[in-house]
């Protein structure tokens, strides 16, 4: 059985079809990428499948529960987390700060319980920091540990948010165009991150437009235009289908 089941899905936005009646799997382990020209779906398709939106039609599941429309804490206790497009960083607080709140839900959350036990409520923050660090070092910011997000640059401040996704410690990682906004030396970065990643046993699903990291990393590859699936497979595959390549090169009749 394959970790993500995608069935059928399609959303509308005030008679526009956002998505129409895409269906695909992915299996555990793998790196799985969705391309498509902008406007394409590719983000829609994400956040219906991360719990943004709820489905006008489809379903999907994760490791075989239905999943279409719950929200996403409910996806998150079910081990899915994601990054976005853009900057979702708190700039108030320090690096570790950030990471250690994507671990939030496996904190007790009973504040009369907690009280009770500051002792141990000491010493799983301890942990909890003593964790973020650990992710930092994974990807790459042993640098910053201990600084505050707003000194932070830009490249730094993606992969932080990959930290804080990991945090959650997560089966089934979204990545929401990762390497948007990087130079060449940071894009080789987070590519090698992402192969890391999966490597530890997260299966990765990404959108992304540099599409040299895109063939380099993927085991397999969803396309989209204009909401649809146009084709799936491997980067080989892909890179040599005809409807792919007038999609690419505008040459839709």
């Amino acid at each position: 059985m394959a970790l993500l089941e995608v069935a059928g899905l399609s959303k509308s936005f005030n008679g526009v079809q956002a998505v129409q009646d895409v269906s695909f799997d992915v299996d555990a382990g793998l790196i799985y990428s969705v391309i498509g020209p902008n406007g394409a779906g590719k983000t829609t398709l994400f956040n219906l499948i991360t719990g943004i939106y709820v489905p006008s039609a489809g379903e999907i599941r994760v490791d075989g529960t239905p999943v279409a429309g719950r929200q996403p804490h409910e996806l998150a206790a079910l081990g899915v987390a994601r990054t976005f497009q853009n900057l979702q960083v708190c700039m108030n607080m320090d690096a570790c700060e950030n990471v250690m709140v994507g671990a939030h839900l496996r904190l007790d959350r009973n504040l009369i319980k907690s009280a009770l036990r500051w002792p141990a409520l000491a010493r799983r923050d301890a942990e909890l920091r003593r964790e973020a660090v650990e992710l930092m070092r994974f990807v790459g910011l042993d640098a910053y540990t201990g600084a505050a997000a707003d000194s932070m640059p830009y490249g730094a401040l993606k992969r932080l948010e990959i930290a804080r996704a990991l945090a959650m410690k997560p089966r089934l990682l979204f990545l929401d165009e990762p390497a948007a906004g990087l130079n060449p030396r940071e894009t080789l970065d987070v590519a090698a991150l992402v192969r890391r990643i999966a490597d530890s046993g997260v299966t990765v699903v990404l959108v992304e437009h540099d599409m040299k990291m895109v063939m380099k990393l993927s085991d397999r590859i969803l396309v989209m235009d204009y909401g649809r699936k146009l084709a799936e497979g491997t980067a080989e595959q892909v890179r040599c289908h005809p409807d792919v390549i007038a999609a690419y090169l505008g040459a839709h009749a």
